[in-house]
């Protein structure tokens, strides 16, 4: 039996001006947009028959400060599904609280870059499957890299970022991904700078660069504009999982329409 593709609507969450929690949407990690609140949407996206739910504090990192914890345990009270919750974790000791406030996953990029034991540390003490490695990844047209994809007709890399996007790293993605596999992460979350809230489809060949180079199960994130494109991600690049925000935010899609659409073309899928 073929495993089934998962399907996963994403919020990221920022404080708004009056200090409280709320869900934000742009383009290329920029031009953000007040969306909604993350604990409604997250009882909306559960009962809507999303396979997991992730929550991700965009600007933890880049601010220096912690998760906001009191948002994951509400968020956790109103999904029964997987819940994964990234931004701002740093130590096994963030990984932990996270994880007791209600998180079934957590997502870490920065720190991990910053700190690789970290991920042997998460690893050993919670599991392989509690440890997501996010990769904010931009596509670099230079000689600096290790793996190459053809994009466009030219030749390029990808680079791990951090802080959200404001910071180079000069790291490879795809040799990044495989020292993660390798220290004990148990999935990886590949996110594209260049494709992020485009609707233009996801990175087809950053994502193929990863799945062709591990065996970690990879969630396709950045770009998604219809069901056609879960499609692709899943069929031309290997993806594990497609995670999208904006059409489902708004309403242009509903996660059961891609499922459907999905299953109708022979991607196995939870119904």
């Amino acid at each position: 039996m073929a495993v089934t593709k998962r399907i996963i609507p994403c919020v990221d969450v920022d404080i708004d001006d009056d200090g409280e929690p709320a869900v934000y949407t742009g383009v290329n990690f920029e031009d953000l947009k007040y969306t909604g609140d993350p604990v409604e949407m997250a009882r909306e996206y559960n009962e809507a028959g999303a396979d997991e739910f992730v929550c991700l504090d965009i600007t933890a990192s880049a601010e220096g400060r912690e998760t906001m914890l009191g948002v994951v345990e509400d968020i956790a009270d109103q999904v029964f599904i997987p819940l994964t919750v990234g931004g701002g974790i740093r130590t096994r000791g963030d990984i932990k609280e996270t994880l007791r406030a209600g998180a079934d996953k957590v997502s870490i990029n920065t720190a991990a870059i910053q700190n690789p034991e970290l991920v042997d540390e998460g690893a050993a003490a919670f599991g392989s499957q509690c440890i997501v490695i996010s990769v904010d990844a931009k596509r670099r047209y230079n000689e600096e890299g290790e793996y190459y994809e053809r994009v466009d007709g030219e030749s390029c890399w990808f680079e791990c970022t951090i802080k959200g996007g404001r910071e180079g790293t000069g790291i490879d993605v795809v040799e990044w991904a495989r020292e993660v596999e390798s220290r004990g992460a148990g999935e990886l979350f590949v996110n594209s700078i260049d494709a992020d809230g485009t609707k233009n489809g996801y990175d087809i060949p950053l994502t193929h660069a990863v799945c062709e180079n591990v065996s970690t199960p990879v969630i396709a994130s950045s770009g998604c504009g219809s069901p056609e494109d879960a499609r692709e991600v899943f069929a031309e690049a290997g993806a594990d999982a497609a995670l999208a925000a904006s059409i489902f935010h708004f309403d242009e899609y509903t996660i059961r329409e891609m499922k459907e659409y999905l299953d109708e073309r022979g991607v196995p899928v939870r119904r």
